[in-house]
């Protein structure tokens, strides 16, 4: 995340999930209850599925309104 995210300081849930040779990942901000989900192969770095859920809940809650 970078300084001036608008992620920075939002509580956001993870959860890991794999499905034969690839992993689930939900991502769920708290403070509107918006859920994403994303897939990515299942030898790659959590921290690279999580950036990526993360900038896909980004922009969800872009889209709907909830962050500039």
């Amino acid at each position: 995340m970078t300084v001036n995210s608008p992620m920075k300081g939002r509580e956001v849930i993870f959860e890991f999930i794999p499905l034969g040779n690839v992993m689930k990942v939900t991502a769920m901000d708290t403070a509107t209850l918006t859920e994403i989900s994303i897939q990515g192969p299942l030898g790659a770095a959590q921290t690279v599925l999580e950036n990526n859920a993360l900038r896909r809940l980004e922009y969800v809650l872009r889209k709907k309104g909830h962050i500039a």
